[in-house]
C-alpha cells in the first residue's frame, strides 16, 4: 500500500510522537510541587499540612497533616503521605530545617496517605502496628491504582512499600534527652489506630481518630469502638494533659475542638443508620436523608456521606435481619 520510504517515514513520525507524549510526561511530573511548609507548632515538632477536601488532581491527592519532631537522638517522622514525590519532597523539607538524620518513621494506620510516600525512606527504620502492615501488603496495590486514576502524574513511580518494622499493641516508649514520646494503640477508624503522644510539649498526632472540619472517612470503621478511642482522648484533654493535637485531616489549628465534632458526627451517624434499618430503608433513602445543619460545613461531605452509607449501612441492615 505504501512504499518503503513512506513507511519509514510514518514509522519515523509515530516514534517522535510516542517519545513527545513520554518526556512531555516527565517534564510534567518533575515540575510538580507540593509546596510542603514546615509549620512549627512546638517546642522541635512540625506539621505539613495537606488540603482539607476529598483526593483530587487538583490537590495532589495531599490531604493528610504529616509531621516531624526533632529529637536528640534523630528526627521522627509521622506518616509519609500519599506518593513516592510526596515523600521525597517531604524529606527534602525537612533537611531545611534540621541536618539531623532520620531516625524513625511511623505509620499511623494502614490507609494510603500514610504510607505511600515510604519509598523515599527506604533507608530508615519505618514502624508500624501489626493489623497496621497486614492491612497495606493485602490493599497497597489497588489503592496505587485507585490513586493513579484520581491524580495522574502525582503518583509517577509511587509503589506500595509497607511499613518494615512492627509496633506490638500496648503503650511503647521512646526515650530521648529532649522528648517523651509515647506510642499507645487506639481503634475504631481502623482496626489499629495508632497515636504518638509527646509528654514533653503537651502535643498528641491523633491519626485519623480525630477529624477537624473534614466528615471522617470510614472505609474500616467500626462506630462503637471508635467513639470509645474518642472519650479516651477527650479525658486526655479534658485534664489538662495535652497543649495541641495534630490530626490527619483538617486544620491542625483545630485539633483539639476535633475531638467533639468528631464524636458527633459518629453519634449522629449511628442513630441515623440505626433509626433507618428499624424502618427498613434501602441505601439510596438513607442517602437522601438530611445531614444536620452542624455539619454541613464540613469539607468533603457530598463524597464521604456516600462512602459512609455504602461502608456502614449494610452492617445496620444485616444486625436487624439477625434480630
Amino acid at each position: 500500500m505504501f512504499g518503503n520510504a513512506t513507511q519509514e517515514k510514518i514509522i519515523k513520525n509515530v516514534a517522535v510522537f510516542f517519545i513527545s507524549i513520554i518526556f512531555s510526561h516527565i517534564s510534567l511530573a518533575s515540575n510538580l510541587d507540593y509546596k510542603l511548609e514546615a509549620k512549627q507548632i512546638a517546642k522541635d515538632t512540625y506539621v505539613f499540612e495537606g488540603a482539607n477536601d476529598d483526593f483530587s488532581k487538583s490537590n495532589g491527592c495531599n490531604i493528610i497533616n504529616t509531621g516531624f519532631i526533632v529529637t536528640s537522638e534523630g528526627v521522627v517522622v509521622i506518616n509519609t503521605g500519599v506518593s513516592k514525590l510526596y515523600g521525597e519532597q517531604q524529606r527534602q523539607a525537612i533537611a531545611k530545617v534540621t541536618n539531623k538524620k532520620i531516625k524513625l518513621v511511623l505509620n499511623l494506620n494502614l490507609h494510603p496517605d500514610y504510607f505511600l510516600g515510604n519509598q523515599a525512606y527506604a533507608d530508615v527504620p519505618i514502624a508500624a502496628l501489626p493489623a497496621s502492615i497486614q492491612g497495606m501488603k493485602e490493599e497497597g496495590a489497588s489503592y496505587t491504582d485507585n490513586l493513579y486514576r484520581i491524580c495522574g502524574d502525582w503518583m509517577t513511580a509511587t509503589e506500595s512499600k509497607p511499613a518494615t518494622q512492627v509496633i506490638q499493641p500496648g503503650a511503647v516508649k521512646i526515650s530521648d534527652s529532649n522528648h517523651q514520646l509515647e506510642l499507645i494503640q487506639l481503634n475504631g477508624h481502623t482496626a489499629a489506630d495508632l497515636v504518638l503522644w509527646d509528654k514533653t510539649t503537651g502535643v498528641v498526632f491523633a491519626g485519623g481518630v480525630v477529624f477537624a472540619d473534614r466528615v471522617p472517612t470510614t472505609p474500616h470503621a467500626n462506630i462503637t469502638e471508635w467513639l470509645k478511642s474518642l472519650e479516651t482522648v477527650s479525658k486526655w484533654n479534658t485534664s489538662k494533659q495535652i497543649k495541641a493535637l495534630v490530626p490527619s485531616h483538617g486544620p491542625y489549628s483545630k485539633g483539639l475542638e476535633g475531638i467533639e465534632q468528631t464524636k458527633e458526627y459518629l453519634t449522629w451517624l449511628d442513630q441515623s443508620f440505626k433509626n433507618a434499618a428499624l424502618q427498613g430503608m434501602d441505601i439510596s433513602e438513607v442517602l437522601r436523608l438530611p445531614v444536620p445543619y452542624k455539619f454541613r460545613g464540613f469539607a468533603a461531605l457530598k463524597p464521604e456521606y456516600l462512602r459512609n452509607v455504602t461502608h456502614l449501612y449494610p452492617t445496620y441492615e444485616k444486625q436487624i435481619f439477625q434480630k
